[in-house]
């Protein structure tokens, strides 16, 4: 039995005094409305309202009943009529678990388009790499880049861009290394960045130019997952280091690094948003919303 609902129904016959004007009110049948009062006079075991053909009476139990029902129906009204507004108002806390790539290199150039179009919204970035448990912890969405993370399958995975990598080396760091005419020649060169994959050979990465693919088999002398670290040791001319464009741009324009290999692709860095539910508050909805637009009009870079 729907206690709160049948409560509700009795408080609108009780405020009436009237069956038929109870139900216009809740846009329900009539018949269907006296049929739950029925209902719930069984259930309490007391008879709440005196019937006539011309109107309904409360009982002294039912005037009892009323002065509680009311306020409780009231209260529960407002909590569900506060939810939703929360639901569609872009406001509060957006709490996100991001990695300082992506926060650095893609999240602080836009941001403030976001903040500004939606000024009730506060933010919490945490900035680590740590895998983080959404079951249990108070983020609303955590960012990962590459290939979809592993999630129980309570939590929602949803990839929401796919970045580009190119080589980018110094003008320095050129000037002084054997020719890199090639994907080939990578092997000659010194290279940052952690495996690709986890198997016994170390592919650096995959390089493909129309049919033809190769498969940089070399250990990179410079390891690390962090984007912004492996650009700075390119642009100090320590190494070539495959890096999103985006990031890299300033650089280009600074002349402090350039790209190499440019008939040459590698295969986009995939980035994922996941979440615990797929019912997302309107602060979180909008902010994915707004990532999937923005991060698909990056551009190519140079």
């Amino acid at each position: 039995m729907d206690v709160l609902n049948f409560m509700r129904l009795f408080v609108e016959v009780a405020r009436h005094k009237s069956f038929r004007g109870a139900a216009d009110a809740l846009g329900m049948p009539n018949s269907t409305l006296s049929r739950n009062i029925a209902e719930l006079e069984k259930a309490i075991g007391l008879k709440l309202l005196n019937r006539s053909t011309r109107r309904v009476e409360l009982t002294e139990a039912g005037e009892t009943y009323f002065k509680r029902c009311e306020c409780i129906v009231e209260e529960a009204l407002s909590a569900h009529e506060a939810l939703l507004d929360l639901a569609e108002r872009p406001m509060g806390m957006l709490r996100v678990s991001l990695t300082s790539s992506f926060a650095v290199g893609y999240l602080a150039p836009i941001l403030k388009d976001f903040a500004n179009e939606y000024p009730l919204i506060k933010f919490d970035f945490d900035v680590s790499s740590k895998v983080v448990d959404l079951l249990t912890e108070p983020y609303d969405l955590a960012i990962r880049m590459g290939p979809a993370p592993t999630a129980p399958s309570r939590l929602i995975v949803r990839q929401i861009a796919s970045m580009p990598r190119y080589l980018y080396a110094s003008p320095d760091y050129l000037r002084r290394s054997p020719p890199l005419k090639h994907a080939n020649d990578l092997v000659n060169h010194v290279l940052c960045g952690r495996p690709a994959n986890t198997g016994m050979i170390d592919i650096w990465r995959t390089l493909r130019r129309g049919d033809e693919t190769v498969q940089v088999e070399v250990a990179a002398r410079y390891g690390t997952n962090n984007a912004a670290v492996a650009m700075s040791l390119a642009a100090e001319g320590l190494c070539i280091a495959a890096i999103d464009p985006q990031m890299a741009c300033i650089e280009v324009k600074a002349g402090r690094l350039q790209r190499v290999l440019l008939d040459w692709q590698m295969d986009p860095v995939q980035v994922h948003a996941v979440t615990d539910t797929r019912q997302l508050p309107a602060r979180t909805r909008l902010f994915l919303d707004f990532l999937k637009k923005r991060l698909s009009r990056l551009p190519a870079g140079a």
